[in-house]
């Protein structure tokens, strides 16, 4: 498994961005549900916001976020940088170390 943190920042006034924001949010649940993701929610100040994920590859985490309704309404731009995990609250090991 692999690991991202993903930043998103927003191409689009923030009128824009909240107006799809329930359906981001449902997208984001979907990613929570498939154990894809860890940790999200906006940056202070609000002009993006930032994933902790995991996927297969760089590929499959594309895969995923091209899914977004900000992405398919080009609002955001995301760039994506790999991390390897080597400490971490205990509660998490097995997020990032699956059995």
């Amino acid at each position: 498994m692999k690991h991202f943190v993903i930043t998103l920042h927003y191409k689009v006034p923030i009128e824009k961005i909240d107006e799809l924001l329930v359906t981001h949010r449902e997208f984001l649940d979907l990613g929570y549900q498939k154990k894809i993701l860890l940790s999200s929610g906006p940056q202070n100040p609000r002009d993006g916001g930032i994933l902790i994920a995991r996927a297969e590859s760089l590929e499959a985490m594309k895969e995923f976020c091209n899914s977004d309704p900000f992405c398919k309404a080009d609002y955001a731009e995301y760039k994506y940088t790999e991390f390897i995990p080597v400490k971490y609250q205990q509660e998490f090991k097995s997020w990032f170390i699956p059995e």
